[in-house]
């Protein structure tokens, strides 16, 4: 009678092997460390219909682009609250990259990367969570997002587009890099 030479799997183990294979599948996380974006589960909706039209085209026409929901990324240059609970803020139009700046080979030390140059800015009107409203990694200047809306047609008081968020992905100051790290970062 032949035996089965393979080591028996015990319960323990069968939690370990489970335990590992969800550490595996958690993904980039929140702040997307990996090398190319990835969208958290919330945000898969918006991200596969939004569109990432020229900063340009949308400034120089919101109007023409009232039914389309765009993706930009900016960095926080001003808040203010508003009447109805929500923020208004001001945005530095930022061009996300490909690929991430890594500090060394492996994923986690991956960093989201956008351009270090804006063409312009536009404003946004979020929902902020309590969460994101005070505290270390609140939403403030420097921090970096992704504005899922729709243009409103109208400017601001400076001449900047104005998107209508229905979601919005938050990076606060020190968890993204510009390309201006290049040189401290490796690919």
């Amino acid at each position: 009678m032949a035996q089965n030479h393979l080591p028996r799997v015990v319960p323990r183990s069968r939690s370990f092997l489970l335990a590992c294979l969800l550490a595996a599948c958690h993904g980039a996380g929140p702040y997307g460390y990996a090398r190319t974006y990835e969208p958290l589960l919330s945000e898969r909706t918006h991200f596969d219909r939004a569109q990432e039209q020229p900063y340009e085209q949308v400034k120089r026409a919101p109007y023409d682009y009232k039914t389309i929901e765009l993706a930009w990324f900016g960095v926080v240059d001003e808040l203010a609250p508003l009447q109805d609970g929500r923020t208004q803020i001001v945005l530095e139009v930022r061009t996300q990259q490909a690929r991430n700046l890594c500090r060394d080979e492996y994923q986690d030390s991956c960093r989201m990367t956008v351009s270090e140059s804006s063409p312009g800015k536009f404003v946004a009107r979020v929902q902020l969570s309590d969460a994101e409203k005070s505290g270390k990694e609140r939403v403030w200047v420097g921090s970096l997002l992704k504005v899922y809306g729709t243009p409103t047609g109208d400017y601001d008081e400076h001449g900047n587009p104005v998107l209508e968020a229905s979601y919005y992905r938050h990076w606060p100051s020190g968890y993204y890099v510009t390309t201006a790290q290049r040189g401290a970062m490796r690919r």
